[in-house]
């Protein structure tokens, strides 16, 4: 799973030098707005998206998870939605920890692979949560140097509109040694009629081919 997610982290990287992102944030840093979060010390937000709820009682098959208020929840193993400002039940079996992703997101995945950089992002899975309009940053450098800090890297813009159902791939931004010309965009849909859950890539319902330009598509 983390390496699926490499194209999600690595963004997340980039953002933490670039735009002193945090990639591990307490639910008060994203939703200040619900005073149930102010003492909730056993979840957290991974990035924009998840939000990670780690089982720590011996032998639990269960445990208790709050959803923030104000969206819904996707399961990420199922796919099926859950209104925000409630405390539910998840399911925790031996080999996952219950993880949900916050309506109007974007999750860029890669191809499985062993080591960051064992295959270039020719491919990228974008698996888009509705709800609401969303929005990502793909990042991207060189992978195995510092030159990101003399400015080889780029950023490509991606964004959701829930009421025209319109994804659209922006105009890339910025320049590295290696950088990927043409990429293939392949995009999984998931709303509260259609849940899907994540990894399923036979749920695919367009695909984009890009080389640097803004395009969009039309996916609800």
């Amino acid at each position: 799973l983390r390496y699926t997610l490499m194209p999600y982290i690595y963004t997340l990287a980039g953002d933490s030098y670039h735009k002193d992102y945090t990639i591990m944030r307490p639910l008060v840093m994203d939703f200040a707005h619900d005073t149930k979060v102010l003492n909730i010390d056993n979840q957290y937000m991974f990035g924009p998206s998840f939000l990670v709820n780690p089982v720590t009682e011996f032998k639990a098959t269960k445990r208790d998870v709050y959803l923030p208020d104000g969206q819904a929840w996707y399961d990420l193993y199922t796919g099926n939605v859950y209104h925000g400002g409630q405390t539910i039940s998840a399911d925790a079996p031996y080999e996952r920890m219950p993880v949900f992703v916050k309506e109007g997101s974007i999750i860029p995945t890669g191809v499985d692979m062993q080591y960051t950089n064992q295959y270039p992002d020719s491919i990228i899975t974008l698996y888009v949560y509705a709800g609401k309009d969303a929005s990502f940053e793909l990042y991207a450098d060189e992978s195995t140097n510092y030159n990101y800090e003399k400015g080889k890297y780029s950023y490509v813009p991606i964004s959701y509109n829930e009421s025209t159902g319109t994804l659209t791939i922006g105009e890339r931004r910025g320049v590295y040694d290696g950088m990927l010309q043409n990429q293939t965009f392949k995009i999984v849909y998931i709303n509260a009629q259609n849940p899907v859950a994540f990894g399923n890539k036979n749920a695919i319902v367009s695909s984009i081919t890009y080389s640097g330009s803004q395009i969009s598509t039309t996916i609800k």
